[in-house]
């Protein structure tokens, strides 16, 4: 558009204070409040596998629970409160984790005690028999 074509009120030229020709200034909203920060995690796979897997007080399924609830607010824009579900679903899932691993593994541990004790206490029937303990423990040994 050339300066020459355009028509300007009476009182205003190019380059000088023009109250006719303004206009109302608007609003530009610039939401600051989640910038370089990446959205709380849900811990959703975690969870199933807790929930399926042993259980133990159903601490799994409580995971699941504020994993879910974590998603929810999430997808509605509250990330407030999807960072509160998240931590609780991470706590729940390494608890149910830590009970996962520690209940086999308490009981393997006491099955071999068990094995143990009764091949090698005096009084007690050979379970193992004749050079049977030799022979288990020879599992062990690489």
């Amino acid at each position: 558009m050339d300066n020459h074509s355009y028509n300007f009120p009476s009182d205003c030229t190019p380059l000088t204070n023009c109250k006719s020709a303004r206009k109302p200034a608007g609003s530009t909203v610039v939401n600051m409040d989640n910038t370089g920060k990446n959205p709380p995690r849900d811990y959703l796979v975690w969870s199933l596998c807790n929930t399926l897997y042993v259980n133990f007080c159903c601490l799994g399924f409580m995971a699941l629970v504020y994993s879910i609830k974590a998603r929810d607010q999430k997808t509605q824009g509250n990330l407030q409160l999807a960072q509160e579900c998240s931590d609780k679903a991470k706590w729940y899932n390494i608890l149910a984790a830590g009970w996962n691993l520690l209940i086999p593994l308490l009981a393997v541990v006491l099955l071999v005690l068990l094995l143990i004790h009764l091949g090698t206490s005096e009084g007690s029937f050979d379970f193992f028999g004749e050079d049977g303990f030799q022979n288990f423990m020879k599992l062990f040994s690489w």
